[in-house]
């Protein structure tokens, strides 16, 4: 099931248009009781495109969720966030792929929402509308945004404790929040949770001390995914020939040291988030 918002700008939805062309039995799915139940269109995943007749507009269309909806009088007032794992598509390839996205040709031409049960990403992917990463070892989690405030920790957990309530305290203090992959149990295999911790993230932060072989490779999947990451050593000796061109916060792992890592940690995160 998607949101299929086609014509509406600046977060704001006419009541009257608000589910057209929509199936009776999603209608009512949608509105329990003959009103709209905002937990059951928030967060499904969302396509917003202009008509494709308004010339005044660029034929583009974006993908994405919708994270809050409030009723005004007689509209809606919404909030949409893009997902980066998806770039933007030409309305023109939209149209075509109009029959599996259950979208009929003359709806392009009118400003209306309405809510389609379609996989929405099934469709795109399939049908080649967004450049897919394909790893052959593990799935990106392309379903989920990114979370411009998350701050992603890539590190050995033996004996770093206290470098970890340094890096939280760097995060913090930049208005972000951060999480290691130990923060979260979302899935059955530990290797979904840190790509999905990753993939969600604004930027990472990677410790390579100790030359620990999971953090080199998660380090190389952000890099991969063109997530900013910023590394960070108790030694330059512990970083690869290859990322030495790459400027690396280095620290000494005793409270001096540790405030000192604090504090160009949290400048870093600012200049990067700024």
């Amino acid at each position: 099931m998607y949101n299929l918002l086609i014509g509406f700008g600046d977060g704001l939805a006419f009541g009257g248009r608000v589910f057209e062309h929509t199936d009776q039995i999603v209608r009512e799915y949608v509105q329990p009781a003959g009103a709209v139940d905002p937990s059951r269109l928030v967060n499904l995943p969302t396509l917003v495109m202009p008509e494709t007749g308004d010339s005044s507009s660029q034929q583009v269309a974006r993908i994405g969720r919708i994270t809050s909806l409030q009723r005004t009088g007689a509209d809606y007032r919404f909030t949409f966030v893009e997902n980066p794992g998806f770039p933007a598509l030409s309305t023109d390839r939209v149209v075509s792929l109009a029959q599996d996205l259950q979208i009929d040709t003359w709806e392009f031409t009118r400003t209306h929402w309405a809510v389609k049960d379609v996989d929405l990403y099934g469709v795109l992917l399939g049908g080649g509308a967004a450049e897919q990463l394909a790893p052959q070892v593990f799935k990106f989690p392309v379903h989920l945004p990114r979370e411009k405030d998350l701050v992603a920790v890539m590190m050995p957990f033996a004996g770093f404790g206290a470098v970890y309530e340094a890096i939280k305290e760097a995060v913090e203090r930049a208005g972000l929040r951060c999480h290691r992959a130990d923060d979260i149990w979302e899935n059955h295999h530990i290797m979904d949770d840190v790509l999905s911790l990753i993939w969600r993230s604004r930027v990472v932060v990677s410790d390579l001390s100790g030359k620990n072989p999971n953090v080199f490779y998660e380090t190389g999947i952000a890099h991969t995914i063109g997530r900013d990451v910023v590394p960070i050593a108790q030694s330059l000796s512990d970083v690869p020939f290859d990322l030495r061109s790459i400027r690396t916060l280095t620290y000494h792992p005793n409270a001096e040291g540790l405030g000192e890592l604090a504090r160009g940690l949290e400048t870093r995160l600012r200049t990067l988030t700024a």
